[in-house]
C-alpha cells in the first residue's frame, strides 16, 4: 500500500486502475477468453526497464498460475489484447481484460515481490480484493474511525460473485490489517470473531485463490497448493487405490528457506522405465524446472529430498491399468542443505568462503543411481569451531540417507582427512552450528563409484 501513496493514477480500492467507461467490478465480459484447447492465454510484455533479476521474478510469479490453473501468461506476439507490465508509479492493474494494450504497473519501489506480482495479476484475471466481498461483514470489521475520508472508498463492499467458496483470510488479495490507517498502532481491518487471524500475506497465491481461478475459468486441472511451513502430501484416495488416467501436480511453497521432503509410503504401479504410472519431482514451481528425481515407480525407498529454493513440485501421472495405494510424504521448511543425484559436485557450508551463520542445521543427501554403487567424498577445506567431542559446531558423515544410518565420522576444528567412501550408494552430510564463534566452514566434492 505504501508503494501506491504517491501514485497519480486514478484508482479505486488502492491498486485497481479505474476505467471510466464501464464498471470494473461487476463485469462478466472482463474474463479472458478460453481457447478450444481448454487453456486461458493472457499475452504479456515486460518492460526492458526491469533488470534481469526483476524480470525473472515477474515471470516466475506468472509460472505458478500455469502450474496450478488453466491460465497461461504467454509472451505477446500479434495479439491485440495483452497486458503491458511496466515500472510506473506504484502497484496497480485494471480488472480483467480491457482490450488493447492494458497497463499493469509494478513499480521498482516496493512492487517487485512474488506475492505483490501475483496480487496484480489476479486483478488482471478479474478478481477484486477479498475484503470487498459481499459477505465480508461476517468475517471482518472495518474501523472507519481510523480511515481518512479520501481513503474510505478503498473499503467499499461490492456485489460480488463469491463462486460458492468461503472467505479467505490468507488470500493474496486480502488487505493487511493496517491498510490506510491514519492512526499509528490502530488497524483498519479486524478479523472476526478472532482478531488474531493473520491477513494480508504477500508470499503468493493461497490454496483458495487457486480454487477461485479454476472455478471462475472452469479449468479442468488436477492440482493442489501447499503453503504452510510443514505438512503432508498424499495421492488422491490414499491409502486406497489412486484414480486412473490422472495427471496431477502438488506444488509446495514454504514461506521461507528450502523444502525438505521425506516419503513415508510409496506404492505406484511398476513398469519398465516407469512408462505407466510414475512420480517426477522438480526443483521449482513447474515442469520446466530442474528435475530432482526422474520418473519413479514401484515400491522402493525414495531418499529424502531438499529443494534449492522454497518451491518443490511433485507430478503424479497414472494410466488406466493397475493402481497402487499411491504415496504419502511429509515436508518441512529447512534453512539449508540439498539433494544430489549428479555424478559429481562441490558442496560447501552456508556462506562459504565467508563464515557460516549461527544456529544452522543442514542436511546434504547424496545418492548414486544405478549403475553406480558407492559415494566418495573429498574435503578440500575444513575449518569449524574446535571443541572436545565436537559439541558446538560439527560435520557428521553417515553411510546412508538418514541419521539412523551408520555414522562414519564427526568432525570439527581445522583438519584435513582422507577420502571417505560409503559402503552403500548414499551418503548424508549433517552440518550443525551453535549460536557463537562462526568460522569459514568447509568445501568438499563427491564422485560416484
Amino acid at each position: 500500500m505504501k508503494a501506491n501513496q504517491k501514485s497519480k493514477k486514478l484508482r479505486i480500492h488502492g491498486d485497481i486502475a479505474l476505467k471510466t467507461d464501464r464498471n470494473a467490478i461487476n463485469c462478466t465480459e472482463c474474463l479472458w477468453p478460453k481457447s478450444s484447447d481448454g487453456f486461458v492465454y493472457v499475452p504479456y510484455t515486460v518492460s526492458s526497464d526491469y533488470s534481469q533479476n526483476e524480470a525473472s521474478l515477474i515471470m516466475a510469479a506468472m509460472q505458478e498460475f500455469a502450474t496450478l490453473t488453466c491460465v497461461q501468461f504467454i509472451p505477446q506476439t500479434d495479439e491485440d489484447d495483452y497486458i503491458a507490465i511496466q515500472p510506473l508509479d506504484g502497484c496497480w492493474s485494471y480488472i480483467g481484460v480491457n482490450g488493447g494494450a492494458q497497463q499493469v504497473s509494478l513499480g521498482k519501489g516496493g512492487c517487485i515481490y512474488y506475492g505483490v506480482i501475483q496480487h496484480e495479476l489476479n486483478h488482471v484475471l478479474g478478481f477484486v480484493h477479498e475484503h470487498s466481498r459481499s459477505d465480508r461483514d461476517n468475517y471482518v470489521h472495518i474501523n472507519y474511525q481510523y480511515i481518512s475520508p479520501d481513503n474510505i472508498a478503498f473499503f467499499d463492499k461490492k456485489d460480488t460473485d463469491n463462486l460458492g467458496l468461503e472467505y479467505d483470510y490468507s488470500s493474496v488479495m486480502h488487505y493487511p490489517g493496517y491498510s490506510y490507517s491514519n492512526t499509528t498502532g490502530k488497524n483498519t481491518i479486524v478479523p472476526i470473531p478472532n482478531a488474531n487471524v493473520p491477513i494480508g500475506q504477500r508470499y503468493g497465491l493461497s490454496t483458495l485463490d487457486v480454487s477461485k481461478i479454476n472455478r471462475l475459468y472452469q479449468c479442468d486441472v488436477c492440482s493442489k497448493l501447499f503453503t504452510n511451513a510443514s505438512g503432508t502430501v498424499t495421492s488422491a484416495n490414499y491409502p486406497g487405490s489412486y484414480p486412473s488416467n490422472a495427471d496431477c501436480v502438488f506444488l509446495i511453497r514454504v514461506p521461507s528457506g528450502q523444502v525438505s521432503m521425506t516419503f513415508n509410503a510409496f506404492d505406484v504401479q511398476s513398469s519398465n522405465n516407469c512408462i505407466s504410472d510414475y512420480i517426477t519431482i522438480y526443483d521449482g514451481s513447474s515442469r520446466s524446472s530442474p528435475v530432482m528425481l526422474g520418473k519413479i515407480c514401484g515400491t522402493g525407498q525414495i531418499p529424502p529430498l531438499i529443494s534449492s529454493t522454497n518451491l518443490m513440485l511433485v507430478e503424479f501421472v497414472t494410466d488406466g491399468a493397475i493402481a497402487g495405494t499411491g504415496f504419502k510424504a511429509s515436508y518441512t521448511s529447512v534453512q539449508c542443505g540439498g539433494t544430489y543425484f549428479t555424478p559429481s559436485r562441490n558442496i560447501t557450508s552456508p556462506g562459504y568462503p565467508n563464515s557460516y551463520p549461527p544456529n544452522m542445521d543442514c542436511s546434504y543427501v547424496i545418492t548414486a543411481p544405478p549403475p553406480y554403487k558407492r559415494v566418495s567424498l573429498i574435503m578440500y577445506s575444513f575449518t569449524l569451531e574446535s571443541a572436545p567431542y565436537c559439541r558446538y559446531d560439527y560435520l557428521q558423515v553417515y553411510d546412508g540417507v538418514s541419521t539412523n544410518s551408520p555414522l562414519m565420522g564427526t568432525y570439527c576444528g581445522t583438519m584435513s582427512f582422507s577420502k571417505v567412501i560409503t559402503r552403500g550408494n548414499s551418503m548424508l552430510l549433517h552440518f550443525s552450528s551453535d549460536y557463537s564463534n562462526q568460522f569459514q566452514g568447509f568445501q568438499a566434492s563427491y564422485t560416484f563409484l
